[in-house]
C-alpha cells in the first residue's frame, strides 16, 4: 500500500481524541488514531495505526499497517507494513514485512512461513506451516 492510497471500508475508527484500555477484538478493518492500551486481536482483520496513534499493546492480526507509534509485539499472519513517521518499540513477526526509510524500529524482526490450510483424504483440516520456522537465508544460498 502506497502512502497516497485511500483505505476503503474501515469499519471502526478510534479517533485521535479517544482512548481505549483493554482487549480489542475485531473483524474487518479498524483504524486507530488515538491511544490504545492492552491487546489488539483479529484472526484475519487489518489494523491501521494512524500517524497520531499511540498504541501500547500486543497486536495479533492478519495485516498491520503502521504510521504511528506502537510499543509492544506485533504479529501478523499475512504482512506488516511500516511507513514514516512510524515508530515501533518491540518485536515484529510476519511472513512479509515492509519497513520504509524514515521509520524508527527498535526490536527483533522475524519472518515466518505462511500457514496454509488444506483438507486431507478424510476431509479433515490439515495445517501445513512449511515447518513454521523463521526464514533462514542460508538455506537458500548455494555455496560452491
Amino acid at each position: 500500500m502506497k502512502k497516497g492510497k485511500i483505505i476503503d471500508s474501515v469499519s471502526t475508527i478510534v479517533g485521535k481524541d479517544s482512548s481505549f484500555q483493554g482487549n480489542l477484538d475485531f473483524k474487518g478493518r479498524i483504524q486507530i488514531d488515538g491511544r490504545v492500551e492492552g491487546q489488539i486481536r483479529s484472526e484475519s482483520g487489518t489494523v491501521i495505526i494512524g500517524e497520531t496513534a499511540l498504541v501500547t499493546a500486543d497486536v495479533n492480526v492478519g495485516i498491520a499497517i503502521i504510521r504511528g507509534e506502537v510499543i509492544g509485539k506485533i504479529k501478523a499472519s499475512e504482512r506488516i507494513e511500516v511507513y514514516p513517521p512510524g515508530r515501533i518499540e518491540g518485536d515484529i513477526l510476519a511472513p512479509i514485512i515492509s519497513i520504509d526509510t524514515g521509520v524508527i524500529f527498535n526490536g527483533n524482526c522475524e519472518m515466518t512461513a505462511r500457514t496454509i490450510s488444506s483438507k486431507n483424504k478424510r476431509g479433515e483440516s490439515d495445517t501445513n506451516t512449511a515447518d513454521n520456522e523463521p526464514f533462514n537465508l542460508k538455506s537458500f544460498i548455494k555455496t560452491g
